[in-house]
């Protein structure tokens, strides 16, 4: 909701954890490589990152100034941003270049699930707790909201510390740890390998930044102008106040969760489909579809009808009663569910495993990069190109990930060459 709120006022707050993103993840990755602790190499990164993550989502409701949600948020995407690299390379530390497919949409798919709950928890705590939609604190700050956060706070660290003790990390070779040994750890040695890295980049990695580039500023625009053009299509409203454009964010939230749900089921039936055909072509036709279910949600016009039982029982009524928003939301749900995997089986083939982490790391910045870029730009555009209609914005947005889909065209499989992406 609070993407919606701000978004026509283009608070510079996404900015600043941007930056932080673009910083932090290279660093992390460049120096897990080199660490050889009593909990492992990327293990110490994860339990920082989750205490951190916890403590932004404990204290953010209670924001009383856009300073502090400022601060609030720099520190909840600096923990987000140290534990997100280790965990990627993680997948590729622990499987042998056969099993990435699996690795890596498994993850995908079960990243997924998580933020399909993530988005419905307000809805949950509508329809099956029964807490009042319009209820507000002194700051007008929803109280599912307040209890949206805790119950993330709360996870954050609980998730982390059961997947530690679950599956712990595999044990450093003679070799590696004669390598880490050797490696120096001065912080201008620590910057040299990450501009060494981006230097000896390999091919396919370059191939893909335009690719990144599309999608993820895309996607910015979703994220920040869905529940505006919802509302404005549907709902027909444009006051942020009212209590149209509540139900409007919820729907949103709803649409949010649904789509992440089809994603779970999408990433799994993938691994077969990636490896037969190749990652990058699957991803291809992903991002096409994508692109056309942003387009279509732009000029989508329902009358509501009624939800049927299975999306009341799901916690998902307001989505339910808009046929065609289960349409959208499959397109969007293969998209994001090849945007979580497919990228990384095609880096994971293509970098060396004693870089896993440098590289993780820098292959995040052409994630933080577009967003920021989004961040300095979409404002005049959406005011002097797109007449400031956030569904014009959604047009743009899938215009955007269409693009993606073409540039994927050049995008060299590694495993497909190296005849692993149909073993």
């Amino acid at each position: 909701m609070a993407e919606a709120l701000l978004a026509e006022e283009h608070f510079p707050i996404d900015e600043e954890g941007g930056d932080t993103g673009l910083l932090i993840q290279p660093l992390v990755g460049a120096l897990s490589d080199r660490t050889n602790s009593r909990f492992g190499r990327r293990t110490p990164y994860f339990l920082i990152g989750a205490v951190m993550c916890s403590l932004g989502l404990l204290f953010m409701p209670f924001s009383a100034s856009i300073l502090m949600a400022a601060s609030l948020l720099w520190l909840l995407d600096a923990g987000n941003n140290i534990t997100m690299e280790p965990y990627r390379a993680y997948v590729s530390d622990r499987l042998d270049a056969r099993q990435h497919e699996i690795g890596y949409l498994s993850q995908s798919a079960f990243t997924g699930l998580a933020q399909c709950l993530a988005f419905l928890s307000p809805s949950i705590l509508v329809y099956w707790v029964g807490i009042d939609r319009d209820a507000v604190d002194a700051h007008n700050i929803p109280t599912i909201t307040h209890i949206s956060f805790l119950i993330g706070a709360v996870l954050s660290i609980t998730t982390i510390l059961w997947s530690i003790w679950r599956v712990p990390e595999l044990p450093l070779s003679e070799d590696e740890k004669a390598r880490i040994a050797a490696a120096p750890r001065s912080a201008g040695a620590t910057l040299r390998e990450i501009w060494d890295a981006i230097v000896e980049m390999p091919q396919a990695m370059r191939q893909m930044a335009w690719m990144s580039l599309f999608q993820w500023y895309g996607f910015s625009i979703y994220w920040s102008y869905s529940a505006l053009s919802i509302g404005r299509s549907i709902y027909d409203t444009a006051d942020k106040s009212s209590v149209a454009f509540r139900a409007a964010v919820l729907t949103t939230q709803q649409l949010g969760a649904f789509y992440n749900l089809v994603g779970f089921a999408a990433a799994l039936a993938m691994v077969p489909i990636s490896r037969a055909l190749g990652a990058s072509r699957v991803h291809m036709a992903c991002l096409a579809a994508g692109g056309i279910g942003m387009i279509a949600l732009a000029h989508v016009a329902s009358a509501p009808s009624a939800p049927g039982p299975l999306f009341t029982a799901l916690a998902m009524p307001d989505l339910g009663s808009h046929t065609p928003l289960l349409l959208i939301a499959v397109t969007l749900g293969l998209a994001w569910a090849s945007i979580m995997g497919n990228p990384y089986i095609i880096l994971a083939g293509s970098i060396p495993p004693e870089r896993t982490g440098v590289y993780m790391g820098i292959f995040n910045m052409m994630i933080v990069i577009p967003m920021l870029l989004n961040g300095l730009t979409f404002g005049w555009i959406y005011n002097h190109v797109l007449g400031a209609d956030p569904r014009n914005a959604l047009s743009f947005a899938g215009a955007l990930l269409a693009a993606a889909a073409i540039t994927m065209l050049r995008v060299r499989d590694p495993r497909s060459a190296a005849g692993l992406a149909h073993a």
